[in-house]
């Protein structure tokens, strides 16, 4: 298995998006944002670098109508 290295700020955002995972709740933006700790603005560049690591993936709205923005789900590693 190999093993990620994430900054301190991706492991946050990680751990953010599987804790809201866990407790049942949708994971978007402002949700892990406020479980992070973090302004909405600072996890644009966090998704997208555990996006290409394949670690989190965008889910669009599937119910039309009702678009809340995209949701980021958790990968587990391999």
């Amino acid at each position: 298995m190999q093993q990620v290295q994430l900054s301190a700020i991706e492991e946050r955002v990680y751990q953010a998006v599987t804790a809201l995972e866990v407790r049942g709740h949708v994971p978007y933006p402002d949700l892990i944002a406020q479980e992070a700790g973090m302004s909405p603005d600072e996890l644009s560049e966090p998704l997208h670098l555990l996006t290409e690591r394949g670690l989190l993936h965008r889910e669009d709205s599937p119910m039309a109508g009702l678009d809340f923005g995209p949701r980021w789900c958790a990968r587990q590693p391999a």
